[in-house]
């Protein structure tokens, strides 16, 4: 079946209104779940220097790629659609879409057919919680700070401020669906957009400051690294691109949608990276907000951002909370015959999280209320939020959103792919694989650094012997 669409009047409207449509779902969705830590682009310009603006670039062309591919790697393809022949001399547009077919549905099911059911859904259900229960530490840490550099006169510390947060958000573990969740997403992405634009405006009023000689030219094998950590994290959206695909309409979309969303992300983040660290240069906050030169102006501006984090807490935790369920435990109207019938792997534990009405069991709030208190743990265990996000950029990072996609792809795809298509992925692996070991040596060393710091200053080192080893 082929479709003919004309390149003008009124029947291209609805294309395009549908386009834009999805485009702005999507850019909900990407600000929403990571749009909090573009505060921490300034200070991988400050680490990166001109090096890192080229890199938001590159990651977010090579993150839209992989994204596509990942996509790609859902459909099976017949064996009539690897000989078609474009009609090129009819310059129209076609869609071969009733030539494939989708026979997976996330990214559990694409690792599984690569790696088998076990080991496959296994790792990438690791790496995913991960990348989720970290993403809420982040949201925490941040709160810490921005209540520090908001209140720095109360007399609690980043950990009480840390406690306090996490206090506010115990209720998450009562939520039984994203319905509620998912309805602040668009709200919190317009509010952020309005904060960071803020920001913007009032770096722009110090375009007379600026030193344009402060940014480093020169690659510094050392902090860079550290940089690409902080950029890949922001892109890492992967997780969530095969359920988005699937319920688009017009699937026919979803391609230009990736390029487009994430062009306006890279194109944000270069702007905002570079005027933020014009602005304060070598003075650059971990926090951006925290830089803000009126107390009133930072409070505003920080205290938004903290509710924002705070509504924006539910939507990693509850999508952690659905992913071990699934693996873990039984749902409310399964039993294991059903899974050897259908012969799935069977879950951990033989029982259900709820009750016959729908209610969470008592013992299930309570496994999701000591899921909340393990990222209070770590965000106080560890309170610096760039090198903490570096950290997991260049673990979960990489393997989510540059090297898992195309190693999958090139499995799943070896009998269609070109040359040149084969090429692309292997050297986005080597990429990937070179920004995990170098950002995994040099982000830890830096977090051992200043977690040491703050041990020192507590107390629990000697200073002079911790300078010494530093």
């Amino acid at each position: 079946m082929v479709k003919y669409y004309p390149f003008c009047g009124l029947k291209t409207f609805p294309l395009v209104f549908n386009l834009v449509k999805n485009i702005s779902l999507a850019n909900s969705t990407f600000f929403s779940f990571k749009g909090m830590f573009v505060v921490s682009l300034p200070f991988a310009v400050k680490s990166g220097g001109y090096w890192a603006l080229l890199s938001m670039i590159l990651v977010a062309y090579i993150c839209s790629y992989t994204g596509k591919i990942l996509v790609d790697c859902l459909y099976d393809e017949c064996d009539d659609q690897i000989a078609y022949i474009k009609p090129k001399f009819l310059k129209l547009k076609t869609s071969y879409s009733c030539r494939r077919t989708r026979v997976r549905t996330s990214y559990v099911d694409i690792a599984a057919d690569v790696w088998g059911g076990r080991i496959g859904a296994g790792l990438v259900n690791v790496a995913q919680n991960i990348e989720l229960l970290m993403t809420c530490i982040l949201y925490l840490v941040l709160c810490g700070d921005l209540f520090v550099g908001s209140f720095p006169n109360m007399g609690l510390d980043h950990s009480s401020w840390t406690i306090l947060s996490c206090m506010i958000l115990v209720p998450c573990a009562f939520i039984k669906s994203l319905k509620f969740v998912s309805s602040l997403s668009l709200c919190n992405a317009v509010v952020h957009i309005v904060i960071n634009l803020i920001i913007v405006v009032y770096c722009l009023t110090k375009v007379f400051d600026w030193d344009f000689g402060k940014i480093d030219v020169r690659l510094n094998v050392c902090s860079f690294p550290i940089s690409l950590g902080i950029i890949v994290f922001g892109y890492t959206s992967q997780i969530f691109l095969p359920s988005m695909e699937g319920n688009m309409i017009d699937k026919s979309k979803f391609d230009p949608m990736l390029y487009v969303t994430h062009f306006v992300a890279a194109a944000f983040k270069c702007l905002f990276g570079l005027v933020g660290f014009l602005t304060w240069q070598e003075n650059t906050k971990e926090v951006i907000t925290n830089n803000l030169p009126t107390q009133q102006l930072k409070i505003i501006v920080n205290v938004i951002l903290i509710i924002k984090a705070l509504l924006s807490y539910p939507l990693p935790y509850y999508a952690s909370v659905e992913l071990l369920e699934a693996s873990l435990f039984l749902k409310d109207d399964e039993n294991l015959s059903s899974h050897h019938a259908a012969k799935s792997r069977p879950p951990l534990f033989a029982y259900s999280c709820y009750l016959a009405d729908g209610d969470l069991k008592f013992w299930a709030v309570l496994l999701r209320i000591g899921l909340i208190l393990f990222t209070l743990f770590l965000a106080i265990f560890i309170p610096h939020f760039a090198y903490l996000m570096a950290l997991i950029g260049s673990i979960t990072g990489t393997m989510l959103s540059l090297i898992w996609p195309c190693y999958f792809h090139l499995h799943l795809k070896r009998r269609t792919l070109v040359w040149h298509q084969k090429l692309t992925n292997v050297a986005i692996i080597v990429f990937g694989l070179v920004i995990t070991v170098t950002g995994v040596y040099n982000s830890s060393n830096e977090l051992a650094k200043a977690l040491g710091r703050d041990l020192a200053e507590a107390g629990f080192l000697n200073t002079e012997w911790f300078l010494k080893k530093v």
